[in-house]
């Protein structure tokens, strides 16, 4: 199609065409002929360039279905929420990993009993989550909310019931360090009660059971504040039926503290633990009641000698008992006759004492010249004085038989 058009201005940039019909166009100057001027008379060829239309319409094509492959077939997953273990007190749930297509992460939150309890840590990473501090034998509801650039996705509702007191299903135990045969005992006893026995340590794990505190589980166990107990508690708790406290089965736990009953149900099983039996109780050697000795004679007990024993005070006056009888009247008798001899002697020697000091005063008196009288009579005064320091003899004897 030719075209013939009168340039009627010439600017820097753009040029004014006029049409036969007096219509005004518009046309880059830098199209044009360097040597138009006003007044010029064009010709423009008009065509239409199917070839480079098809290219075009080719490529475009090729970039809708790019972004529909990328952006408009895969889409996040909705997630699906399930239980993994529950015991009395605790939940364990968890989901498949988190796909997010295209999309972009926003958080993923966990709602219980229609409101929100958290946010999960790491979601990419983290495919379960452990919930503790529930009510026994008590139902809950969960589901899951997954947010992501590309909306919102809300998981399944999911409705469980905490385990009773004497549902022991929810025990999951991982063993530690243990002796083969105690191993092979404690297996026996888990699967008799229903409990579960994995060899790792693992998010569900309720309690990791040995006898020495050492080696990797161990320390996971305590980095993951999951009681360590010893085999025993397996026993309490299946004597008991019921799940039974770990405060007395711990590793340095006092045995004292463990609570160990009867289960009706169990009347003939044997014990897990050997209990000890009395002839392995040392008991101590009777010895004859002997009276007390004397504080340089040794004990009676063999071995080593006793220590010594202080001489008794007399004893004082008791009440008869009903059940002593006669025997005991007549000791407290015999406890009320022991202080008249401590009174008879002290009189008796300040008797004594008296008559000689008045011997002494009429001796000073008397005159020189009756001193051969005085030897005359001093036969008489040996002889009263021989019977004074008999009597003082006969008190001490009586004083060391009352001490």
């Amino acid at each position: 199609m030719l075209v013939s058009l009168t340039v009627g201005k010439v600017d820097a940039g753009v040029a004014v065409l006029l049409t036969e019909d007096k219509r005004l166009i518009e046309f880059p100057s830098i199209l044009l002929p360097s040597s138009i001027t006003s007044g010029s008379i064009v010709d423009i060829t008009v065509k239409q360039n199917f070839e480079a239309e098809q290219k075009t319409h080719a490529a475009f094509s090729s970039l809708q279905k790019q972004i529909l492959n990328t952006y408009g077939i895969n889409t996040p997953a909705t997630p699906a929420l399930r239980l993994r273990n529950a015991t009395q007190t605790s939940l364990v749930l968890e989901w498949d990993p988190i796909q997010l297509a295209t999309t972009t992460l926003h958080s993923l939150a966990l709602y219980r009993n229609g409101s929100k309890a958290g946010n999960i840590p790491r979601p990419m990473e983290q495919t379960a989550t452990k919930i503790s501090g529930l009510a026994v034998d008590t139902e809950y509801s969960f589901y899951l909310v997954l947010k992501t650039s590309g909306g919102t996705y809300t998981s399944n509702e999911l409705t469980v019931k905490t385990h009773a007191m004497n549902n022991l299903t929810g025990i999951t135990v991982t063993p530690g360090i243990l002796p083969p045969p105690m191993r092979e005992t404690l297996e026996t006893a888990i699967e008799r009660i229903g409990a579960k026995m994995i060899d790792t340590i693992r998010i569900d794990t309720t309690h990791f059971i040995c006898t020495e505190g050492r080696g990797r589980d161990w320390e996971r166990a305590n980095e993951m504040n999951i009681p360590v107990v010893r085999p025993e508690w397996i026993e309490g708790c299946e004597r008991e039926g019921k799940i039974i406290g770990v405060r007395g089965y711990y590793l340095d736990a006092d045995p004292k503290q463990r609570q160990i009953g009867s289960n009706p149900s169990l009347a003939g099983r044997p014990s897990t633990v050997a209990a000890p039996s009395q002839s392995s109780i040392p008991q101590r050697s009777k010895e004859p009641v002997t009276s007390p000795k004397s504080p340089d004679r040794e004990s009676t007990v063999s071995g080593e000698p006793g220590p010594e024993v202080p001489p008794t005070p007399p004893q004082k006056d008791l009440p008869p008992t009903p059940a002593a009888g006669e025997e005991d009247d007549d000791e407290e008798e015999e406890s009320e006759e022991e202080p008249e001899p401590q009174a008879t002697e002290a009189k008796d020697k300040q008797k004594a004492e008296k008559s000689d000091a008045e011997e002494d005063d009429e001796n000073d008196e008397e005159p020189e010249e009756d001193s051969s009288d005085d030897k005359s009579q001093d036969p008489h005064t040996e002889e009263k004085h021989q019977p004074l320091v008999e009597d003082a003899k006969e008190g001490a004897e009586m004083e060391d038989v009352a001490l």
